[in-house]
């Protein structure tokens, strides 16, 4: 029932309580009953304003925290979307800079390969010195003894080999490059870059989707080759693999086991990313106490 209503209802009462005084006082008690529903009216008249000013308060508060609200979703939105870009940003930086590692390691290599071919020129000049200082010790009528034959004098030298296979691995040419390191690690199986070689086989299996064949490969570079400088590199790749193969638990033993070993690398760096994307906790690195 609203205001309106209760006004009418009060003023019909008092009219029916006036109706019912004797005939003598009705002057007297119709002014006293107009004076009361003028009162009665007035009184209603301001509740009424007070309840709409109240309700127009009330109004302006939701509004007020509406808009408030809107805006803080807003803001809430914005930083939402700003750390994605800072994480995508920062995903991009360390795939730029693995990329840049990458190709500093493939430059070193390849100087490597230039110093070993230099240091096997000057073993030979020596070589040559010495055997021109001694006089040939023969027999009369025996015949020179034959030389030994070394199946790596049949292979293209080394640093050619390799540096072949690591410019067709570079331009994509996957299939000529893989022939080419599995040539090199065939005649120059101790060499330093040997590790590289088996190193680049197994990625090129990763990269063509060959998973399995990629963790079998990415073992021999860490069990063979443990101290070359594709070692970090091939625990990451190997952890990934075993992520492609489903193999959930042993990708992220793998990836841990990296983070504790090298933990300073770029590669320690992606394995805490990926890592963090799989929701998975990344191990803390190992220390070592001093006594």
């Amino acid at each position: 029932m609203n205001l309106r209503k209760a006004t009418a209802l009060a003023v019909i009462t008092l009219m029916m309580a006036a109706s019912a005084t004797p005939a003598f006082a009705v002057s007297k008690e119709i002014i006293q009953l107009q004076t009361q529903v003028q009162d009665l009216a007035d009184r209603i008249a301001h509740m009424q304003q007070s309840f709409d000013e109240r309700m127009g308060v009330m109004r302006n508060l939701v509004e007020q925290s509406t808009d408030n609200v809107n805006k803080l979703s807003l803001s809430l939105q914005g930083m939402q979307k700003q750390l994605q870009q800072q994480n995508s940003d920062a995903q991009a930086k360390v795939d730029q800079v693995s990329g840049q590692i990458q190709t500093l390691n493939d430059s070193v290599d390849e100087l490597k390969a230039r110093l070993a071919k230099a240091s096997k020129q000057l073993d030979d000049i020596q070589s040559q010195q010495q055997n021109m200082l001694q006089p040939a010790q023969t027999t009369p009528g025996s015949a020179p003894a034959a030389a030994p034959v070394n199946p790596a004098a049949q292979a293209p030298p080394a640093d050619v080999l390799y540096n072949n296979a690591l410019r067709d691995y570079n331009s994509a040419r996957y299939e000529l490059a893989l022939s080419q390191f599995q040539d090199y690690l065939k005649f120059y199986p101790t060499t330093d870059l040997a590790g590289n070689a088996q190193y680049y086989i197994a990625d090129m299996e990763y990269r063509s989707g060959n998973f399995e064949a990629a963790v079998t490969d990415y073992d021999k570079v860490l069990e063979q080759f443990p101290g070359g400088n594709k070692a970090a590199a091939a625990q990451l790749k190997k952890g990934y693999s075993l992520l492609e193969l489903g193999r959930k638990d042993a990708g992220v033993k793998e990836l841990n086991a990296l983070i504790q070993r090298y933990p300073r690398t770029i590669e320690a760096t992606q394995a805490r990313e990926r890592l963090h994307k799989l929701g998975a906790s990344a191990a803390r690195p190992a220390t070592h106490k001093t006594h």
